[in-house]
């Protein structure tokens, strides 16, 4: 069976804005450039567009030396060097899982404390900087970047067009976050596969994706949508015993560049 990729996102900054490309490097922990920056909060926790709905407002643009441009509305625009590898490393993690990014200069946390309306942090993920996939779904040696759990995360588009029928107000593939769509398929095919070529790169199909408030998140207004929607409507058709998925996590079995148009192809 073969299918074909539609769009690629990355997201730099964790919980920020998505960034859409025509091609990407796969690399082990995901793709180039994507969550290889977080905000977290005064005591060195995580922070996300789950409990902060406004970090989906910062667009963030990786630049030719490694460094970032962020951009916020009604802020001035702020260039982010990368932090020097023998800076301060902060001791966090997400979701329990431990992490030592490195962090970033004061001129950027106070720009993004201002614009959260809290203290935060900003720290980067370099290549020093190390955090595997859970075991239980790992080969030894797989990493992850500062994503949730896993490197790259895949959805059908007729996954979305079967919600949107569902709903009274259609919500954008965004939503969910992805890295990669897929176009051709039936709705959730994604759920049976186990493993996949996308180009020449292949990829395990390792875990479903669960679901939670993000979803109801309005991306381009930094708010939650007041009906809970689209989670309510998936709730009654998507919840199992794990919770409501909707997509599924990938680990790279490769290295290489992946291209929009590109022939998708289920192995297993």
């Amino acid at each position: 069976m073969a299918f074909t990729l539609a769009s690629i996102h990355i997201y730099p900054l964790k919980s920020g804005a998505p960034l859409a490309l025509q091609s990407a490097t796969v690399e082990t922990r995901g793709l180039a450039r994507d969550r290889r920056w977080m905000v977290i909060d005064a005591d060195g926790k995580f922070l996300t567009g789950r409990e902060y709905a406004r970090l989906t407002l910062i667009h963030a643009l990786p630049n030719a030396d490694g460094s970032l441009h962020l951009d916020a509305p009604a802020t001035s625009g702020l260039r982010v060097p990368v932090p020097d590898a023998r800076g301060e490393r902060i001791a966090t993690a997400v979701w329990g899982s431990p992490v030592s990014p490195l962090l970033a200069d004061e001129t950027t946390n106070a720009w993004l404390s201002k614009f959260l309306g809290r203290p935060v942090r900003l720290v980067h993920m370099d290549g020093e900087c190390a955090r595997a996939v859970d075991a239980k779904y790992a080969r030894a040696g797989d990493e992850v970047s500062l994503a949730d759990g896993f490197p790259l995360l895949l959805i059908s588009q007729a996954a979305l067009d079967l919600l949107n029928s569902k709903l009274a107000a259609p919500v954008p593939m965004l939503r969910f976050r992805p890295n990669l769509v897929v176009a051709g398929t039936e709705a959730h095919a994604e759920d049976g596969w186990k493993r996949i070529r996308v180009g020449e790169v292949e990829f395990d199909v390792v875990k479903p994706c669960v679901r939670c408030v993000f979803t109801t998140v309005d991306f381009e207004r930094g708010e939650r949508d007041p009906s809970g929607e689209p989670l309510r409507t998936l709730i009654g058709y998507r919840r199992g015993e794990k919770g409501v998925t909707f997509g599924q996590n990938l680990i790279p079995r490769g290295r290489g560049v992946v291209r929009v148009g590109d022939t998708v192809s289920v192995i297993a």
